[in-house]
């Protein structure tokens, strides 16, 4: 499932330029577009793009730092418990947008 800007911003709770830079400084964030140029988050992104925003304003760590934990999670181990987080965030997501419509 693909999620559009306005949709981002809508969970997120952050305006789409804030999404362009974090994606634009977060690598491993990579949507794609459809045939008209609209931008769409695929639910992984979006799962990271919440899980950054916690870590920013939050935990109040810089982009840079974000980003090393960021990639120290996804690379660590305990994979088996990162499916299952993984799994329950993606849950959570499809759960708000079934909620809105």
């Amino acid at each position: 499932m693909f999620y559009t800007s306005a949709e981002a911003e809508r969970l997120l709770g952050v305006k789409n330029h804030v999404l362009r830079y974090w994606t634009g400084e977060m690598p491993l964030i990579q949507p794609n577009k459809d045939r008209t140029g609209r931008v769409l988050y695929s639910g992984r992104d979006l799962r990271l793009l919440l899980r950054l925003k916690h870590l920013l304003y939050r935990r109040r760590l810089s982009v840079g730092d974000a980003r090393a934990q960021l990639e120290k999670e996804l690379s660590g181990g305990r994979q088996d418990l990162r499916a299952e987080l993984d799994a329950l965030r993606s849950l959570l997501v499809d759960m708000f947008f079934l909620a809105e419509h």
